[in-house]
């Protein structure tokens, strides 16, 4: 209850007081039916003051009433004294009433806090076992899509081996026919085509069996700032042709994890950024501790990632590119969660592109 309110009400409670008291000591003792409904009237603070302050509030409400009501039955009543047993036994009454008004009052209070307690924790249970159900149903989800693409990854290894062989003797004939042809003949760009394609169709076969392959991992501690610097030197030339420019932060913390996984995610990522910036941009690779892992941040300037996209950015096959496969943010994915870490992505239209890498820092690893 508000302290305002309790000043209000206490106040409201002491002028009640007085003036009945007023009225009682100011009539006329001859009036005796009107003093029976003076001392009615001392009911209704006692009921108040146990009803706003519980059983204290009862209770020194009609101890007050009996203290200031007690002189005028002793001395102004004095002349009546078949009135005054009847006055004592309302002076009794009203502490009576003090008390089963302040005790039930303080019982259903203590009762309804209670009950709020409960409502509480059952809220708090309500919400834990919504978060715990919401747990389960993402962990089956899952399970499901792993399994999935667990048979998915044996079908795209067989198929991959099926492919690849066929497509090494098409691109053997085809150099062989290029080599035997001049420059400026049509048939040379016809096989120059086909060449370009079949290395293309190559490097979905790689991106299927990597997919595919069985999880190993050499791990160790080395500073992500030399892979940065490898995977910058190898994507240098595209960038160049792209017009973007490529920002490395140095670092000097080493973190925990398969070396060349880990290249192969960031260069995953670079490449992503390099061909969503067609007409140029910056791509600026930051190191940020976040507790005891090491944010890798890929910040580029390009289109950016729609809101409904976001959601599926990581899901094996998917792609905004029409010349894409959809598996490098997935392979990309399963690395960084191989490896004890973690991927995020932040993207508005319009505003670039942020993905977190996050992996263990090795000075870490020894904690539990």
């Amino acid at each position: 209850m508000p302290r305002n309110d309790n000043h209000l009400r206490l106040v409201f409670l002491v002028g009640l007081i007085v003036v009945i008291t007023a009225l009682h000591y100011f009539t006329g003792t001859e009036k005796v039916h009107v003093h029976d409904i003076y001392r009615r009237l001392y009911y209704l603070p006692i009921i108040l003051g146990g009803l706003w302050f519980m059983l204290k509030g009862g209770m020194a409400t009609a101890i007050v009433i009996s203290i200031i009501y007690a002189p005028h039955v002793l001395f102004q009543w004095g002349h009546h004294p078949g009135s005054q047993p009847e006055q004592y036994l309302e002076i009794l009454i009203y502490n009576v009433i003090g008390f089963i008004t302040g005790f039930l009052t303080q019982r259903e209070r203590l009762q309804k806090t209670r009950y709020q307690q409960t409502a509480e924790r059952l809220e708090e249970s309500y919400i834990k076992l919504r978060e715990q159900a919401d747990q389960i149903l993402e962990i089956e989800d899952q399970l499901r899509r792993a399994d999935r693409l667990s048979a998915l990854g044996e079908l795209s290894a067989e198929l991959a081996h099926e492919i690849r062989n066929p497509l090494g003797s098409i691109s053997g004939t085809a150099e062989i026919l290029q080599d035997g042809m001049d420059p400026t003949d049509r048939r040379y760009e016809f096989a120059a085509i086909l060449l370009k394609e079949v290395a293309r169709l190559n490097a979905v076969v790689e991106n299927f069996l990597q997919f595919a392959r069985p999880e190993r991992s050499d791990r160790g501690a080395f500073m992500p700032s030399e892979v940065l610097q490898e995977v910058f030197t190898l994507i240098e030339g595209q960038a160049r042709k792209s017009g973007v420019r490529l920002s490395l932060e140095e670092g000097a913390a080493e973190i925990l994890g398969d070396r060349d996984q880990i290249k192969q995610a960031c260069l995953n990522l670079v490449l992503n950024a390099v061909q969503a910036m067609p007409g140029g941009g910056t791509l600026s690779v930051a190191q940020q501790r976040d507790g005891k892992f090491l944010c890798l941040k890929f910040r580029d300037n390009g289109p950016g990632i729609a809101a409904a996209d976001l959601e599926r950015i990581f899901a094996p096959f998917f792609t905004t590119r029409a010349d894409g496969v959809g598996l490098g943010l997935a392979i990309t994915q399963r690395i960084v969660r191989r490896n004890g870490g973690e991927i995020r992505v932040e993207s508005r239209p319009g505003e670039g592109t942020t993905f977190s890498l996050c992996l263990p820092l090795a000075d870490s690893s020894s904690n539990p």
